[in-house]
């Protein structure tokens, strides 16, 4: 059982708590694999990052080495950021066109949402794709959602 927070994502604690106490050192424990997630937490301050699934033995490992300052990913992370390592980027304006196809919208909406004009959206939405290695918008969607660039 997941327990949403109701007042702020995981994300979004995890920077107020080391805003406060930046000497905190935080494990972040979670079902979300994708490696934008993992990028933001460590970004944010994490000191680890452990897919719940891993847990046993590498739980307390981890807790050691943090606690003697080291950083630490768990195996399926790692395997998230080096499968992508190398690849481009999405800008945040490309983040922004993904999420509203994601939600469904056409270009010619999306245009009308961004104040952008159709050709732009057209030209943006093919980096988009090329970039994700997508087949189509709802491929570019469901990559973007897996791998935490959008969330679903």
């Amino acid at each position: 059982m997941d327990l949403q927070m109701p007042e702020m994502s995981g994300l979004d604690a995890l920077i107020a708590i080391r805003g406060e106490f930046p000497e905190a050192r935080i494990i972040v424990l979670t079902t979300y694999r994708g490696d934008v997630q993992v990028l933001r937490a460590m970004k944010a301050g994490a000191r680890a990052y452990l897919v719940k699934n891993l847990m046993d033995d590498e739980l307390l490992g981890t807790v050691r080495d943090v606690h003697a300052g080291k950083r630490r990913l768990s195996t399926e992370a790692s395997y998230e950021l080096a499968e992508h390592a190398a690849e481009d980027a999405l800008t945040q304006p490309e983040v922004d066109i993904l999420r509203l196809i994601a939600a469904g919208n056409a270009n010619k909406q999306i245009a009308a949402k961004l104040s952008l004009t159709e050709e732009t959206v057209k030209g943006r939405v093919k980096n988009i794709l090329s970039k994700l290695g997508a087949s189509d918008r709802t491929h570019a969607a469901t990559i973007g959602i897996k791998r935490g660039i959008i969330e679903p």
